[in-house]
C-alpha cells in the first residue's frame, strides 16, 4: 500500500539563502491533492517571541506562466509575411 501524502508537507532549511528576503526554510505541501511550494521565514514579534511566517504557492501557478511565455515565443517565430 502506497503512503498517502494528501494534506501533508515538509520544510527543509534553505542552504541557498543569499538575502534576508529569501526564505529560511523551503519545501512542499499537498493541499487537497494539489502540490504547492512552501516557504517559511523565522520572525520575531514585538513581544520578542519567535514564530514562522509561511507562504504557499501552487506548483501549477509557477509552471503556467513559463509555459505561456514559451508558447508565445514559438508562435511569434512562425509569424511572417511570406505568402504560401
Amino acid at each position: 500500500m502506497e503512503y498517502d501524502n494528501t494534506n501533508r508537507g515538509v520544510l527543509f532549511r534553505n542552504d541557498k539563502k543569499e538575502s534576508e528576503k529569501h526564505p529560511d526554510f523551503t519545501g512542499s505541501i499537498d493541499v487537497g491533492g494539489v502540490d504547492h511550494y512552501l516557504s517559511g521565514w523565522i520572525k520575531e514579534s514585538k513581544q520578542g517571541k519567535k514564530f514562522f511566517s509561511l507562504s504557499v504557492k501552487a506548483k501549477d501557478a509557477v509552471a503556467k506562466p513559463a509555459m505561456q511565455q514559451a508558447k508565445q515565443a514559438v508562435e511569434e517565430d512562425f509569424e511572417d509575411d511570406i505568402p504560401f
